[in-house]
């Protein structure tokens, strides 16, 4: 029997942070805008939690009161991609807004992937790794 789940698109990522309030400010330097913060009550502490909307997809911020460990290296969620149209002009903005976090010092051009692309990754305040990428 296959069962099917319905959904309507993808709701949130969720990022650990350390500093929340720096990550919400890091956040809306990128243009994202934080529309909610909530707490979450755990037998280990609690865990304050903030909504921040970027263009197409909201981030869950999250600074683990619980003893959650905040490890930016591995896990199953290597990295989110954010989508542009100019590529070169959101890099110089990202620098002119103090964004020294860049793996690369100019964009990795992969023409034969995925239609055609064009991409640079950075890393946010908690050590998110986060793509930048636009189609060719």
């Amino acid at each position: 029997e296959v069962i099917i789940m319905l959904t309507t698109g993808l709701a949130h990522i969720a990022i650990l942070t350390t500093d929340l309030e720096n990550s919400i400010s890091w956040y809306e330097k990128l243009g994202g805008q934080c529309y909610a913060k909530g707490e979450v009550e755990k037998p280990t502490g609690t865990n304050h939690l903030a909504m921040v909307r970027l263009p197409g997809v909201d981030l869950e911020l999250i600074e683990p009161g619980d003893g959650t460990p905040v490890e930016p290296a591995g896990g199953v969620i290597p990295h989110f991609a954010l989508e542009t149209d100019d590529l070169d002009a959101s890099i110089s903005q990202l620098r002119e807004l103090g964004v020294d976090s860049f793996r690369t010092e100019q964009p990795v051009e992969l023409p034969g992937l995925f239609g055609g692309l064009r991409n640079i990754f950075f890393t946010g305040p908690s050590g998110e790794l986060i793509e930048l990428l636009q189609h060719l």
